[in-house]
């Protein structure tokens, strides 16, 4: 049918679909498979235990986003993440965030520099340990908001302005920062827009006994392991764009969307109880990241497409640093997870939809 307003198009064009692009090639995802196999292989080298954690480490670097691991001191968190970089030859850096560090201290600066030719003084923009592929930002919780803050732009739009200039960063990129739950005296709680940025806020615990003996094994002999570099930048990045391939099933969308909205007590449709417990809940980014994340899972599982299992596994994560309790529920003892855990069992009692 032709355009029946032809002047109305040449100032407002017809927006043109995305192409649709095609499913997966199976080498692709057996390749993802086999390299992530890999990669665990190498961890497992030094890191005792923590399977969980790092296949969330994983689907997170699979998903492109950033994680945030809580835990006590002492659970090879920093250990972790170090020899997951070393396994995937990528550049990392540490920042240790103290509460006097700053902005510039992270995203980097500009110097005076004399040039030796002509003598002239120039500005020269001195890069920050942020320009790295691996950032570890050890105990993130330690320094004010306003430092914290610098990471944002590198998060979101993988690049860092800086006197006027933007400089962008080298992919893939990512963030896994640690936090301190205890000693909170002389710690600055992250800002709920910082949080959000990451795609998973990961609970380390404690070993099993079993464990924790071979760890005593490990680190008080001579054993000694060395990491070796299984996986390219490059094919991270062809992973990252064999996840989005993935497709999703209609059903799995409708349970994703129903439970984020369902914990938003400002929602028309949200749970009796969110609106009496929770005082802020999941934004849009909340339901982008938990079908991503859980995309990312069904390939390592060794399937083509997503269930509502995957979403269910990841919901703890995915969600536990969205969902702000109300004073009511911090006095009655119920945490985040314990809504959640609610949430996700109301929703798999309620009826199947129709399609």
């Amino acid at each position: 049918m032709d355009n029946p307003f032809p002047a109305i198009q040449q100032v407002f064009p017809l927006v043109q679909p995305p192409p649709v692009e095609s499913q997966n090639d199976p080498a692709d995802a057996s390749a993802l498979v086999e390299a992530c196999a890999k990669i665990r292989e190498q961890v497992g080298r030094v890191v005792v235990g923590q399977d969980s954690v790092i296949e969330q480490l994983l689907i997170a670097i699979l998903a492109r986003g950033h994680c945030l691991l809580e835990g006590v001191p002492g659970l090879a968190k920093t250990l972790m993440v170090h020899t997951l970089a070393d396994s995937m030859d990528l550049s990392f850096r540490r920042i240790q965030f103290t509460p006097d560090l700053m902005p510039g201290d992270i995203v980097g600066t500009e110097i005076i520099q004399e040039d030796p030719d002509t003598g002239r003084r120039n500005f020269v923009f001195e890069r920050g340990p942020v320009f790295t592929q691996m950032l570890l930002a050890d105990e993130i919780n330690r320094t004010p908001p306003k430092t914290q803050a610098a990471l944002l732009e590198a998060m979101q739009e993988h690049a860092v302005t800086a006197a006027g200039h933007t400089y962008a960063l080298d992919q893939p990129f990512f963030v896994l920062a640690t936090q301190n739950p205890i000693e909170q005296e002389g710690t600055y709680p992250l800002p709920e827009a910082q949080r959000d940025r990451f795609l998973f806020h990961v609970v380390v615990d404690y070993p099993t006994r079993d464990q924790e003996g071979e760890i005593v094994d490990r680190t008080t002999s001579t054993f000694n392991t060395s990491v070796e570099a299984v996986v390219s930048g490059e094919e991270i990045l062809q992973f990252q764009r064999t996840v989005r391939r993935v497709p999703l099933p209609p059903h799995v969308k409708d349970w994703v969307l129903d439970a984020v909205r369902a914990v938003r007590p400002a929602d028309a449709n949200s749970k009796a109880w969110a609106k009496e417990l929770i005082e802020w809940g999941p934004g849009p980014r909340a339901s982008q990241q938990l079908v991503l994340a859980a995309k990312a899972r069904a390939l390592l599982e060794g399937r083509s497409h997503v269930t509502i299992e995957d979403v269910e596994k990841l919901a703890h994560p995915v969600l536990r640093h969205r969902i702000v309790p109300t004073f009511a529920a911090e006095a009655d003892g119920i945490t985040v997870d314990d809504l959640i855990s609610r949430l996700i069992k109301e929703q798999a009692a309620a009826p199947a939809k129709v399609l």
